[in-house]
């Protein structure tokens, strides 16, 4: 790849340098810095740019970058289709200036502060209407791995008690019998296919986690069919086990993730989180692009796809939701929220939400134990994202409930 010079500032202002997916750190630079680096090789393909580790000496954007002088109007630099390409951007400091690079072409753009220039950067690329996505609730942020059909229905059921105002109960990981057999759940779990039909008679919208293009060595899927599976190239290690790539451009195995979101839609799924999706991009973004196109082919355009650990830009116009932000909660016996983490970087992104998609910044935890609940929640209320809920739902106190009702009810 060869980088060419294309812009030069004063070495003063602050720095937005996009990064690649989901979970890439994001923070504001002072111009002049060193950008975040990944820590390691699985680092550098689970949180960054596959194949183009920063520098030394630089601040790497991609897709987009912007300088804002503290004297003077923001420039913003972007890809202006990054269905097709999106640039790595490089700023360095050369003497007594700052050289902007990049790989491939990008526009620039000017306007009154940062935050102006950014909501030009999302006209410009954003994606058109935008729906609208009704508040829900996610197993994920209380029972994580451990979660069973049964726990689902408990919460079904307290929301309905309760009254809140939930249309979407979504499954998350945990039901699975391995990563890549999505549908065949474990036995402790229970039944998909009747827990879907139990959500749809309490008159809400079923909702399903997936990693759709991530496949474990040990699975059913893995064993018969290895040459599904795009040969030496992993997606770095999860569940404890390097994790395989599905090869969506061979037609067996573009039929077989059809089918499985076929039957998932069959059995009455209408929301699709669908996580890892890096993973993908890997071998190129067209790759990613058909699966994404043959996803949403599989479930309707009615069926709502919220994308997570994404390529950002790539995957304008093929999701609804995108998560913007780390996960609200780590898997733990004392899980607590680094609330500094999440507002910064769901404040930074919030520029993208009704331009590009309706932004995920994670659900919310107000369950009595979460130290920074109402920070948590306050943030929350004010966003203009997504807003589900991730407690047992009948374990709330009540000030959680409260919290819990306000966010929900704030659209």
């Amino acid at each position: 790849m060869t980088f060419r010079a294309i812009a030069e500032s004063p070495i003063a202002g602050t720095v937005y340098a996009e990064g690649w997916q989901s979970w890439s750190p994001m923070r504001l630079y002072e111009a002049g810095e060193d950008g975040e680096r990944a820590p390691d090789e699985r680092g550098q393909i689970v949180m960054f740019r596959p194949g183009k580790p920063v520098p030394e000496g630089v601040i790497q954007g991609e897709g987009i970058l912007a300088i804002a002088q503290p004297d003077g109007p923001a420039r913003a630099w972007f890809s202006a289709e990054p269905a097709r390409e999106v640039a790595t951007l490089r700023l360095a400091r050369r003497r007594d200036r700052l050289v902007l690079a990049a790989d491939a072409p990008v526009v620039e753009v000017a306007a009154a502060g940062l935050d102006a220039v950014l909501a030009t950067v999302g006209h410009r690329i954003g994606a058109g209407r935008v729906r609208t996505i009704p508040p829900g609730w996610c197993s994920w942020s209380f029972y994580f791995k451990h979660v069973t059909e049964r726990d689902v229905i408990e919460n079904v059921e307290a929301a309905v008690r309760l009254g809140l105002p939930i249309e979407i109960v979504q499954l998350d990981d945990g039901y699975e019998a391995a990563i890549g057999d999505w549908l065949d759940a474990r036995e402790e779990f229970g039944s998909v296919q009747r827990l879907a039909a139990r959500i749809l008679a309490a008159g809400m919208r079923p909702g399903i986690w997936l990693a759709p293009f991530l496949v474990a060595p040990s699975s059913t899927l893995a064993k018969l069919h290895p040459d599904w599976l795009i040969p030496n190239l992993g997606a770095g290690m999860h569940w404890g086990e390097e994790m395989r790539i599905l090869d969506v451009t061979r037609p067996p195995a573009a039929e077989h993730l059809a089918r499985v979101f076929r039957t998932l839609a069959g059995w009455g799924f209408g929301y699709f989180k669908l996580d890892f999706l890096y993973a993908a991009a890997i071998p190129g973004l067209r790759a990613y692009q058909q699966g994404l196109k043959l996803i949403r082919e599989a479930v309707g355009p009615d069926a709502i796809l919220l994308a997570c650990g994404a390529p950002l830009l790539p995957s304008i116009g093929l999701c609804d939701v995108m998560r913007i932000g780390p996960d609200v909660l780590f898997e733990a016996s004392d899980a607590q929220l680094d609330l500094e983490s999440v507002v910064r970087v769901t404040r930074l992104r919030g520029w993208m939400n009704a331009k590009l998609w309706v932004n995920d910044p994670d659900c919310l935890v107000a369950r009595q134990e979460i130290k920074e609940r109402e920070g948590w929640a306050a943030h929350l209320e004010g966003y203009g994202g997504l807003k589900f809920s991730s407690d047992r739902l009948s374990a709330l106190d009540e000030r959680g409930l409260e919290l819990t009702r306000r966010v929900l009810a704030s659209g």
